[in-house]
C-alpha cells in the first residue's frame, strides 16, 4: 500500500512508523505540514492509498479528510482530547494511559476509532514515555488500523460506542473479528492490541487545554519533592517549567529525586556533571538543562546544561560528584554509573536527548577505562532505557565562542571513546542499545563486539543531513558490518532504520522484544550467560588476534584520520552549511519544506562510499540549508 505520513515534523514517533511500515512492504512518503505550505495539493501529488498522521499539530483540511481516510495518532485513551494530553497525564499522575488512531474529521480528536491500545506509564520523563511505552502501543495501534484499513470491510467506532469495549475488546465490525480480533500486543503491554478502549485506571479521558505555565508552576515552598519531580517530568522536552532563578526567568528542564541534600526551598545547593541541585519543602532535585526564556525580538533559545547555562551567575557550590560504584543505600541522580553481576560489568550512561558534549565523552571514556580494570569477562556499555546516543553535542557546540573548535574538540573527544571500545582486548564488550540512536551514536554502538537492541529503537546510521562527512571510525566499522554497498546506501539515504531491519542487514546483532523497563533486566540475563560461555574465553583470544592483523594491513587510527581531515575541513570553514544546518537544528527552525529524500521517488541508484565534495566544502549534494527535518519530540 502506498501511505502518506503527515506530520508537523519528522520526529521519533514519526520516523517509526516510517520505519516499520516500509518494513511491511509498504511504499511510504512524508509530507510536513508546514505554515504556507498546500496539503490538499501534496497529497493530489501523491496520490496516496492512505494517510497517516503520526504526530500534528494542526487540523487536517476539510479538502482531504472529506476525500481520503485520514488516520490520526493521539497519545491518550478514548474519549481524551486536547494538544497536551501526555503532558496531564504525566502532571495528575496517572499510571496507566493508552493511545488511540482516530479517523480526522471536523472536530479535533472526535474522529471514529480505527484502534487503540493500553500502555503503562511508569514514573519517567514524557519524552522518555513518547519514545518508549507510548511509541510501543502506538506504533501496535497503527499497524492494527493500518491492517483494518486494508481490509476494505473494517467499519470504525463512534467514539460514542465505546463505552462497554473493555469487556468485547476493540474488534470492529463486519467480521472482521475472526481475522483481527485477538491480535497480540507488543511485549510488556499486558494487554491484547485491539482492547485499548477500555478506559485505564486511574485516567479520566474528557476534552482538555493546553496544559499551560500557570498550572505547571513549581511553588517551591509548598510543593512537595514527588510533585516537583512530576511537574518538570510532564514538561521535560518541551516546553519545559518556567521559573525565576538567580533574578533571570529560565525554562527548567528534566528533573531527578536527590535523597541525601537539603536546605532551604528554592535554595541551590550543588552541582554535578552539569546539573544543579535545588532544595524542595522536603528534600531537593536535580535539574540537568535550563533554557533562557525569549526576549522580544530576541532569536530563539535553547536547552544547555544548567551549569554551562548560568555562567557567572552561579554562586560556588560545591561538585557532589557520585563514585563510579554508588552506594546503594543512598539513591541519587547521576548520568553515568557502574554495576556488576557477576563476571559482567554494566557500565550505564543517559544524558539529555542523547546528545554528548565534549566533557560528557571525556568523563565516559574514564569510567570505561575505570570498568577495563575490572575482573570481568564480559562489559555492557549503554543505558537502561531511552536514547543510547546522537553523537556530538550541537547544543553545546553552537553556544561556544568558537563552534569550529568547539566542534573540533567533541569530534576527537567521542573519537578517543570509539577507540578505546575498539581497542578492548582483554573482554567481550556488548552495546546495549535500549532507544535510538543517530549519527556517531550509532557508530559508537558499533564498536563493541556485540549489539544488543531493544526492538522500538530507531537508528539513524548517517550524518549528511547535517552537512557532515562524519567520524567516530564509520569508514571501518559500517561496512564491517553491513558491506561496503549497504553502508553506501544507508549514508546515501539518509532515512530512519528499524531493529527489525537492522538485524537483517547486519548493523545489529540481537533484537530484545521488550517493553521499555524490562530492557536492562533483559540485558543483564544475557550478559551473565555469556560470561559464562566456556567458548568467551576463546573469543576474547580471538578478537585480539583480529585486531593485530588489522594493525598490519590497514590500522584503525588511517581509518580515523582520513575522516577527520575532511571533518576539520568542514569545521573551519565559515561558509560550509554544516553551520547553518547546526544553527538551525539548534533552534528548530522548520525547514521550508518537505525534504526530497523523505519521498520515495527520492531514492537514488547505489553507488559508492560518498565522495568528499559530497558532504564537505559550500554545497554538499542533497543537503538544504535547513534542517531536513524539523525536530520536535512531542
Amino acid at each position: 500500500m502506498h501511505i502518506l505520513l503527515v506530520a508537523s515534523a519528522f520526529n521519533s514517533l514519526t520516523q517509526r512508523a516510517h520505519a516499520e511500515l516500509r518494513d511491511r512492504g509498504h511504499t511510504v512518503a512524508v509530507e510536513l505540514a508546514l505554515p504556507g505550505g498546500s496539503l490538499p495539493e501534496a497529497v493530489r501529488r501523491h496520490a496516496p492509498q492512505l494517510i497517516l498522521a503520526p504526530m500534528l499539530k494542526t487540523a487536517i483540511p476539510r479538502e482531504v479528510w472529506s476525500a481520503h481516510t485520514c488516520l490520526v495518532v493521539h497519545p491518550g485513551p478514548v474519549g481524551d482530547r486536547g494538544p497536551s494530553s501526555l503532558d496531564w497525564a504525566i502532571h495528575e499522575g496517572v499510571d496507566q494511559w493508552g493511545v488511540t488512531v482516530l479517523q480526522a474529521d471536523e472536530e479535533m480528536d472526535a474522529g471514529d476509532v480505527w484502534a487503540s491500545v493500553p500502555c503503562r506509564l511508569p514514573p519517567v520523563s514524557k519524552s522518555d514515555l513518547y519514545r518508549g511505552e507510548v511509541a510501543d502501543a502506538a506504533l501496535s495501534a497503527v499497524m492494527l488500523a493500518v491492517e483494518r484499513f486494508a481490509t476494505g470491510t473494517y467499519v470504525p467506532r463512534k467514539q460514542g460506542e465505546q463505552g462497554d469495549q473493555g469487556k468485547r475488546g476493540d474488534r470492529g465490525k463486519q467480521g472482521d473479528r475472526g481475522k483481527q480480533g485477538d491480535r497480540g500486543n507488543q511485549a510488556g503491554q499486558g494487554n491484547q492490541a485491539g482492547q485499548g478502549a477500555a478506559r485505564p485506571e486511574g485516567a479520566h479521558p474528557r476534552i482538555r487545554p493546553y496544559l499551560d505555565q500557570s498550572v505547571r508552576r513549581i511553588d517551591w515552598a509548598e510543593d512537595s519533592t514527588r510533585t516537583v519531580v512530576r511537574k518538570l517530568r510532564a514538561a521535560d522536552s518541551q516546553p519545559g517549567v518556567l521559573d525565576v532563578l538567580l533574578g533571570d526567568e529560565w525554562y527548567l528542564h528534566g528533573g531527578h529525586p536527590e535523597s541525601v541534600l537539603r536546605g532551604h526551598p528554592g535554595e541551590l545547593l550543588a552541582t554535578r556533571a552539569g546539573a544543579i541541585c535545588r532544595a524542595t519543602k522536603d528534600g531537593a532535585v536535580w535539574i540537568p538543562e535550563l533554557r533562557p526564556r525569549r526576549g522580544p525580538g530576541q532569536p530563539p533559545t535553547f536547552k544547555l546544561p544548567a551549569v554551562q547555562a548560568l555562567g557567572d551567575r552561579l554562586p560556588p557550590l560545591g561538585e557532589h560528584a557520585v563514585p563510579l560504584f554508588p552506594d546503594a543505600r543512598h539513591p541519587t541522580w547521576t548520568d553515568i554509573r557502574y554495576r556488576e553481576e557477576g563476571n559482567a560489568g554494566f557500565l550505564s550512561f543517559s544524558f539529555p536527548g542523547g546528545a554528548m558534549s565534549t566533557a560528557q565523552c571525556r568523563r565516559l571514556l574514564d569510567a570505561y577505562r575505570d570498568a577495563c580494570t575490572r575482573p570481568t569477562s564480559v562489559l555492557v556499555l549503554g543505558g537502561e532505557r531511552d536514547f543510547f546516543s546522537n553523537g556530538i553535542h550541537l547544543n553545546v557546540i553552537e553556544a561556544a565562542d568558537d563552534p569550529g573548535a568547539e566542534s573540533w574538540a567533541n569530534i576527537n573527544a567521542i573519537d578517543d571513546l570509539v577507540e578505546a571500545v575498539l581497542t578492548t582486548t582483554d573482554r567481550l564488550v556488548v552495546s546495549a542499545v535500549a532507544g535510538n540512536a543517530a549519527a556517531g551514536g550509532v557508530m559508537l554502538a558499533l564498536a563493541a563486539d556485540e549489539v544488543w537492541c531493544r526492538s522500538g529503537a530507531v537508528l539513524n546510521p548517517h550524518y549528511r543531513l547535517m552537512g557532515l562527512y562524519g567520524s567516530e571510525y564509520w569508514t571501518y566499522t559500517l561496512p564491517r558490518r553491513v558491506g561496503p554497498a549497504a553502508a553506501e546506501r544507508l549514508m546515501r539515504e539518509a532515512l530512519p532504520v528499524s531493529s527489525t531491519s537492522a538485524r537483517r542487514m547486519g548493523l545489529v546483532d540481537r533484537v530484545m522484544e521488550c517493553a521499555p523497563q524490562e530492557f536492562a533486566a533483559e540485558v543483564g540475563g544475557l550478559a551473565a550467560r555469556l560470561a559464562a560461555l566456556p567458548g568467551t574465553a576463546s573469543r576474547i583470544t580471538a578478537k585480539k588476534r583480529e585486531l593485530d592483523r588489522q594493525e598490519s594491513v590497514t590500522p584503525p587510527a588511517a581509518f580515523r584520520e582520513q575522516e577527520l581531515a575532511r571533518m576539520r575541513r568542514t569545521f573551519l570553514d565559515p561558509d560550509a552549511p554544516y553551520h547553518a544546518l547546526r544553527r538551525a537544528f539548534v533552534r528548530k527552525e522548520r525547514p521550508r519544506c518537505t525534504p526530497p529524500h523523505l519521498s520515495p521517488a527520492a531514492v537514488a541508484p547505489s553507488g559508492q562510499i560518498p565522495s568528499e565534495a559530497h558532504v564537505t566544502g559550500t554545497a554538499p549534494h542533497g543537503v538544504s540549508p535547513r534542517p531536513d527535518g524539523w525536530y520536535e519530540e512531542s
